[in-house]
């Protein structure tokens, strides 16, 4: 039990940094907030970004690729300090995170069909 609410603690802080963790690429470039916007981007139950339908612009592509790079490895560095696996941590933080999402955002269940929140 223990266990888990680190786990969790460690989430939670993950959640609000992995925002951190991207917030460079992402506060740097609107392209990633147009495309939430638009549905092109959105939140996935495992901790990271998906293309929701179709394709996107390369460019598009290439930073959620990053920011979900950035995310691995944070989620790595967490499981190694908490005794989570990356996948237990990464869950966790997805979770967080689509809870955190805006209205109208698009967010992955476990089932990965994509809904607006």
């Amino acid at each position: 039990m223990a266990n888990i609410l680190r786990i969790a603690l460690s989430a939670l802080f993950i959640a609000g940094s992995a925002v951190t963790v991207s917030a460079p690429a992402a506060a740097a470039n609107p392209e990633l907030e147009a495309a939430k916007d638009q549905g092109v981007v959105g939140e996935r139950i495992d901790g990271y970004l998906g293309i929701v339908a179709g394709s996107a612009d390369a460019s598009v592509v290439r930073l959620v690729q990053d920011i979900n790079n950035r995310r691995r490895a944070a989620y790595g560095e967490t499981a190694e300090r908490t005794g989570a696996t990356p996948q237990q941590v990464a869950r966790v933080t997805g979770e967080a995170l689509i809870a955190k999402a805006a209205p109208g955002e698009y967010i992955m269940d476990d089932s990965g069909t994509w809904s607006q929140k």
